[in-house]
């Protein structure tokens, strides 16, 4: 797992076999949420950006499946420098992300991204605060 402060990136290991991929979430995640208190399901068209926003309290683990190339921006806070890494879409992808950390990803290819993120609470739009990454 390679550590970034705040935001930490994990490559999964795909158990699938002939039928497909198959993913499961490594324990250090589920430890991280404490619980899941909500799941969404996301699909980002070519060219599109979701997020550029902070959550003030909730933690979440955002699951990129494999499928096309994209991009996650983040900062470790207000003020903080703006960070940003590629991905080829080759492999599902884990990003762990803390509160106050704002985070966007963009896709950069020619198919649909899809992704799964659990929080550690549910869904409020009051305690989410627009901040600009990418």
């Amino acid at each position: 797992m390679q550590i970034n402060m705040q935001i930490q990136i994990t490559e999964l290991n795909d158990n699938g076999d002939v039928r497909g991929f198959s993913f499961s979430t490594p324990p250090e995640a589920l430890d991280f949420l404490g619980r899941i208190a909500d799941l969404h399901l996301a699909s980002t068209a070519p060219g599109a950006i979701r997020g550029n926003h902070y959550h003030m309290h909730k933690r979440e683990a955002i699951i990129f499946l494999p499928g096309t190339a994209w991009s996650l921006h983040w900062d470790e806070g207000e003020n903080a420098l703006v960070q940003h890494r590629s991905f080829d879409g080759g492999a599902a992808v884990m990003v762990l992300v803390s509160p106050g950390n704002s985070h966007a990803v963009r896709n950069d290819g020619e198919a649909t991204l899809w992704l799964v993120a659990c929080s550690s609470e549910p869904y409020d739009p009051a305690t989410v605060v627009a901040r600009r990454v990418v």
